[in-house]
């Protein structure tokens, strides 16, 4: 996905960059395939703001996209689509039967091709397979974490996670971060890196685009009194006055770990992905 560049006739044309769309072959959503999106604005089910900076926005749908893919038919692309609800495309399938579903759409998948699901589909962009079946050394993505409950990993624009080995029914994986993780060998995984590849290299350009996803503006601690924010306060541009940065309520700012200690499923991460 190449991506196109403006004459600087405003300073925020200068360095805005957008994508040419190339891929896209459909422009409307399959109806029968979306539902409301309602907004929440970073709150969660009490009402209470859980993720600051969010609000407004452009109303959109939720495309309903497979990632189970239990239908073992043979399905047709019969379209590219834009997803705003994720970095990746999507592409439209439609079986013999006449059913249609959405997948993520992978390098290299066009209209008119076919995609197949199951033990026997051939190692091809956008087939499905148990990892059982798909060769050591394999690209894939939209991984399995637990058989039959979809594809949870490795699912954002222009990623692929490697497999590097199968022994003892489960297979080391090597996620984009490094991470290299056990996953049993009924879990499925489809073949292929994940499209719009140089969705990372895009830039916003402005502000406007941003209220435009629904993201509000963040103000710098820094510029805040001592009450609002422990980086406030000072006269003229002052340093934080801490050795790191910190949120409003105290907590490190870079660098801290949420994860649990006791995590069960620590026992699955073969090396983890900061390790030197």
């Amino acid at each position: 996905m190449p991506t196109k560049k403006f004459k600087p006739t405003t300073p925020s044309r200068r360095h805005m960059t957008v994508p040419t769309f190339e891929e896209i072959t459909k422009f409307t959503p399959e109806k029968s395939l979306t539902v409301v999106k309602k907004k929440f604005a970073g709150r969660n089910s009490y009402g209470r703001i859980t993720v600051r900076h969010r609000g407004g926005g452009n109303k959109i749908k939720y495309r309903i996209i497979d990632f189970k893919r239990q239908s073992l038919a043979p399905a047709t692309v019969i379209g590219i689509e834009y997803d705003p609800n994720r970095s990746a495309y999507i592409a439209l399938l439609q079986n013999e039967a006449g059913e249609k579903s959405y997948i993520i759409a992978p390098v290299g998948l066009k209209d008119g091709d076919t995609v197949y699901t199951g033990p026997d589909a051939d190692i091809k962009p956008g087939n499905t397979l148990p990892i059982e079946n798909i060769p050591v050394g394999t690209f894939i993505h939209n991984i399995e974490l637990y058989p039959g409950k979809g594809a949870q990993l490795v699912r954002s624009a222009g990623v692929a996670a490697q497999l590097i080995s199968k022994e003892n029914g489960v297979a080391q994986v090597r996620l984009p971060s490094g991470e290299v993780r056990i996953i049993r060998l009924d879990c499925k995984a489809t073949i292929g890196q994940v499209g719009n590849i140089e969705h990372d290299t895009v830039k916003i350009g402005k502000a406007g685009k941003t209220r435009h996803m629904g993201i509000r503006p963040t103000v710098r601690g820094s510029v805040m009194n001592p009450c609002d924010h422990p980086h406030g306060g000072g006269e003229g541009k002052s340093p934080i006055g801490r050795p790191s940065p910190v949120t409003p309520w105290g907590k490190p700012a870079l660098g801290y770990k949420t994860r649990s200690k006791k995590a069960r499923t620590d026992k699955f991460i073969v090396k983890r992905r900061n390790a030197k």
